[in-house]
């Protein structure tokens, strides 16, 4: 069997360089090449290197057209603007593009599915399959639980974070709201201050703390008279979503245009 080519966008950052180790230590995998922002310091430097993997011969760009080409599926962890390029771009050549990019609002989100009717397009929040475990626990838990329930989602990442809540956050209250069929815009609670008056029932909250170097912790709590119930992940590398990436990477190759995410990875 062929070995599937991965290109990594984003190259540069820290999560670009976990991906580039890893895909070049996953069997059946070959890494393609490797894009940055035109104004990155990392254009013209050898990937392997950045990655601190020794030098493999290939190049960081900003050509991330020639990336595609060379590659079956790309793996984007950029900025939101820059994903939804690549995702048209992807859309016009047919080729596959996994999204780990977070921070999109609802143009954005359609754009991105709209993307996914000329190309496969997958694009997850989070990649860690730990987490997309969680967002189905989350669904189910809420579908079984009543509004006597309360549900609190409390997340926390590093002092560099730019984005609140984090789009694993808002994910997990996207699933809770499917699982009690109500819309998250109506239901969300993100903010808290002064004299807030009593929770409404059936309220979903949101609660954010940033520092340190968390790589990613997330908890849902359901809250009821006489007894609360738990559900939490923390990540301690990001080589969780580096794996899970990959994982979706090798999914993806070879796949119809649609618009996919982790449940369809892990089958769920």
């Amino acid at each position: 069997m062929a070995e599937i080519r991965i290109g990594i966008s984003g190259c540069g950052g820290r999560m670009g360089r976990m991906l580039i180790a890893e895909v070049t230590a996953t069997p059946g995998c070959v890494l393609s090449g490797g894009v940055d922002a035109p104004n990155s310091p990392n254009i013209g430097k050898d990937i392997g290197e950045l990655a601190g993997i020794g030098a493999n011969g290939l190049i960081a760009s900003t050509d991330f057209a020639a990336l595609l080409d060379a590659s079956d599926t790309v793996i984007d962890f950029s900025t939101p603007e820059a994903s939804l390029a690549h995702a048209a771009l992807a859309a016009k050549t047919g080729k596959a593009l996994v999204i780990g990019t977070t921070g999109f609002d609802a143009a954005a989100d359609a754009a991105l599915r709209a993307a996914g009717k000329s190309a496969p397009i997958l694009w997850a929040p989070n990649m860690s399959l730990g987490v997309n475990l969680l967002l189905s626990l989350v669904e189910q838990t809420a579908q079984r639980l009543g509004d006597d329930y309360d549900i609190e989602i409390l997340e926390m990442h590093h002092r560099h974070k730019v984005d609140a809540p984090s789009g694993t956050a808002l994910a997990l209250g996207k699933a809770a709201a499917a699982g009690r069929k109500v819309d998250l815009a109506a239901k969300s609670q993100r903010v808290r201050d002064g004299i807030t008056g009593a929770r409404k029932a059936g309220d979903i909250g949101f609660a954010t703390l940033r520092g340190g170097d968390n790589v990613g912790e997330h908890h849902v709590l359901f809250s009821a008279d006489g007894e609360q119930i738990e559900i939490a992940h923390k990540a301690s590398s990001r080589r969780v979503f580096a794996r899970g990436a990959v994982a979706a990477a090798q999914f993806l190759a070879g796949k119809p245009a649609g618009f996919y995410g982790m449940k369809d990875v892990l089958g769920l």
